[in-house]
Parts: structure tokens; C-alpha cells; sequence
């Protein structure tokens, strides 16, 4: 937000943003194929580095300092292939598993028992993609926000306690949990959920000696944020959230475990469901929808209480059961998935190049430059308000879409700070 002098990447900003620019840059070497494949003959062709490029006019798309860092990140660009290639392999398999048929692209109206339509076959996938018992993914989610929301309801009762141990929540949760008044529309506070926050420690990284002792009888979910989001601070490896949900389970083992993980998925090659985490929730507008996916959201993890979360988006009774998909969004939500690593690996690699190049400029970066990488979040800490308007506006103007437009700051829904 404006209010923090800071630019923040995910991957649906950079892929649309740096997308007609960036493409060359982040192409992976081709992978050998067998010997008895058939041949074809062509013309052989000298592949050029990115600084030999040659252009009409002697014009170069890149500037040098463009062009030195992609020179070197090489290493690190060819790891992210490597985790590419790890994580298509997997929903590959998800789907050969569901048998996913061409069958599954068509839509449902949601009124029928064991109607036609890929809603199962897409939960079912999504599910093994991410190592959960069970899965819910569906156009009715509103955003990441309602989505973990769901989540929560499900999860808490009046006297119960929730606890953030990652510091503050995304600030579209302030409303939700009555950091923020929510003017009485229900707020978990409303319905008598208490509240706390485990601080960060001076590192940005969880506080571990204070989350040792943080649970009370009555904490009833901890929510664990994978990604910095807007805040200054480190994202968290699935290895720290795993050994977050060890401490937690450890102090109170009814205490539930919630993980919002926007903008983490695919970023490794497993998923919270795999190191203990009852329940995960995001959206599809980011990581998991390949830029394709134009709405929803999605809850996975322990199968009761997907199917309380669904509760909470539905009613009780109906559950996972009921709720249309239009043909063109269910084959835009399968399309998506299957491309999702490729996108998510574009937009790591945009963020190695955001932080390599501005770094050398001078400009404050988190995460550093070529530190790895657990989220596709990248924050520069660009000093006023007036070079970051100046930043996002070069931004707009370098798009694929509406670059005749000029950004103007105003308020967000969900959001207290300018945006």
C-alpha cells in the first residue's frame, strides 16, 4: 500500500506487468528428448546471450543493467526450471489419477446429485496436487480473503481464542478478525472470538523462543501468514511452518492450524497439508490460476473440516455439494492449474531480476537479492510517496493492456491505507 513507500510484486503483477518484456529472458534450456524420437531436419541454429540480441535499429529492449543481471542469474534461473519441471510433474499426475477427460471442461448448474462436470475431478485433484485429504475449489469464492475467512469461521466458536504467530494478518483480515471495526457486520470478534499476535522477531522471522509459550487452553486456531504480503518482514518456508505446527501441537494439541497461503503455492515443492497444517486457503487469481483462472478461491487440507469450511460458504446440510460452474470457468480453473508452475517460476525469476537490478540502483529489497525464494512477493522500499507513484505509473505504461492509462492512488475495499 502507498502508506508504506514500498513497490510489492506477486505473480499475476509481474506476468502481466513485465510479460511482453520479460518472456525472453526466462526461456529453460529445452530438455534432451530420447534417441529413437523421430528427426527432423533443420537448420542449424547459434541460440544468442541476451546481450547479442540484435534488434532493428540497433534498439535493445533491455537496458545493460537489464541485461548484466540476467547474465547472471543463470544459476539461479536454472534452479527454478528444475522446480518447474518438479512441480508440473505432480499435477500431471493428479490428473492422469482423477482420469480428468475432456468431459470434465463442461459446467454444472449445482442442483443436480452426480451431475456431469469436472467439480469433483477438480477437487480431487487439487487436493493431491497440494497433499491434503480434501479440497474445495470454487467460483463462489470472492477472493484469498473470503476464502481463509470461510476457513476460520470454521474453525472458531464464541469464547474461543485465535492466534496470529506470524505477527499481523494481511490487512483484509483486520475486518474479519475486529482489528479494524467492521461497523457490527460480524466481525469474529463480533461473535466473541478473542484475539492475539505472537511479534515478529527483529529478523522479520517468527519469534521462535516467544511462540514456545504463546498457546493458552483456549486458543483454538492459529493462523500462520506464508507470505510477507505487504509487511516488511521474511516469508516462511514450509519447513518453518512445519516446525511452527510442531510447537504449536506440542503446547496444545487440539489447537488448530490454519495457513493462508497466498502467493506461496508452487513456490516449493510441497504444501503446508504436508507438514501438519489442518486447513490451507487462497486464491485463484494468484499462484494457482495460472493467470488464467478469472475468479475464486479454494480450502484444502483435513476433510472434516473442508467440509466445515464449505459449510460456511454454502449453509450446513449443502456443503461441497451444491454450487454452478460455468463450462468456460471449469476449463479455465483445470487449463490454469496444469500451467500454474510455469507462471509461478516466470514470476520467481521476475523477482530475482526486480532485486538483482535494484539493488544496484541503491534501493532497499526484501527479499535480498538471490536469497530463495518462498512466495512470489518482492518489496522495494522506494522512499516517498511520489517516486512510488512515478514507479507504478512507468509500470502502467509498459503493459500489454490499458498502457494509455495513468494509475491513480484512492481506497481499496478491505484495505485502511491508499492504494
Amino acid at each position: 500500500m502507498l502508506s508504506h513507500y514500498s513497490a510489492a510484486y506477486s505473480n499475476r503483477q509481474q506476468l502481466r506487468e513485465f510479460g511482453m518484456k520479460m518472456w525472453t529472458l526466462s526461456c529453460a534450456t529445452p530438455v534432451a528428448y530420447p534417441a529413437n524420437s523421430v528427426r527432423v531436419s533443420m537448420p542449424s541454429v547459434k541460440a544468442p546471450s541476451s546481450s547479442q540480441i540484435s534488434f532493428q535499429h540497433n534498439e535493445s529492449p533491455f537496458v545493460p543493467e537489464v541485461v548484466k543481471a540476467v547474465d547472471s542469474l543463470y544459476s539461479e534461473f536454472r534452479a527454478v526450471d528444475n522446480l518447474v519441471a518438479c512441480n508440473t510433474s505432480r499435477v500431471l499426475k493428479a490428473f492422469q489419477n482423477v482420469r480428468l477427460g475432456s468431459h470434465h471442461f463442461s459446467g454444472s448448474t449445482g442442483y443436480g446429485h452426480d451431475e456431469a462436470g469436472g467439480r469433483e475431478a477438480l477437487d480431487q485433484a487439487f487436493a493431491e496436487i497440494v497433499g491434503a485429504e480434501s479440497a474445495i475449489v470454487r467460483s463462489q469464492f470472492f477472493s484469498g480473503t473470503h476464502a481463509i475467512t470461510c476457513a476460520l469461521y470454521a474453525f472458531l466458536r464464541p469464547g474461543d481464542e485465535l492466534l496470529a504467530v506470524a505477527g499481523a494478518p494481511y490487512d483484509t483480515l483486520e475486518e474479519v478478525i475486529g482489528k479494524r471495526d467492521s461497523n457490527g457486520l460480524g466481525s469474529l470478534r463480533d461473535f466473541g472470538v478473542e484475539y492475539r499476535e505472537v511479534p515478529l522477531a527483529e529478523d522479520g522471522g517468527l519469534d521462535w523462543d516467544c511462540l514456545m509459550h504463546a498457546l493458552k487452553p483456549h486458543t483454538k486456531c492459529a493462523l500462520i501468514q506464508r507470505s510477507c504480503g505487504y509487511s516488511w518482514r521474511q516469508s516462511l518456508s514450509v519447513n518453518e511452518i512445519g516446525r511452527a505446527i510442531k510447537m504449536i501441537k506440542m503446547q496444545n494439541p487440539n489447537c488448530l492450524v490454519m495457513v493462508d497461503n497466498c502467493y506461496g503455492e508452487f513456490v516449493e515443492s510441497i504444501e503446508p497439508p504436508s507438514v501438519g497444517a489442518d486447513l490451507i486457503a487462497g486464491s485463484l487469481i494468484k499462484n494457482p490460476g495460472g493467470t488464467i483462472a478469472p475468479c475464486g478461491g479454494y480450502i484444502a487440507g483435513k476433510k472434516k473440516w473442508v467440509e466445515a469450511a464449505a459449510a460456511r460458504l454454502s449453509a450446513p446440510g449443502l456443503g461441497i455439494d451444491c454450487g454452478s460452474t460455468p463450462g468456460d470457468v471449469m476449463r479455465a480453473y483445470f487449463q490454469g492449474l496444469f500451467l500454474s508452475p510455469q507462471m509461478v517460476g516466470e514470476a520467481i525469476k521476475g523477482t530475482f531480476l526486480i532485486a538483482e537490478v535494484m539493488a544496484s540502483k541503491g534501493y532497499q529489497v526484501q527479499p535480498l537479492p538471490r536469497a530463495t525464494r518462498h512466495d512470489t512477493v518482492q518489496a522495494v522500499q522506494l522512499g516517498s510517496r511520489e517516486l512510488l507513484l512515478a514507479f507504478c505509473e512507468a509500470v502502467q505504461r509498459s503493459s500489454p493492456v490499458a498502457s494509455y492509462t495513468k494509475p491513480v492512488a484512492g481506497s481499496t475495499p478491505g484495505y485502511a491505507s491508499e492504494g
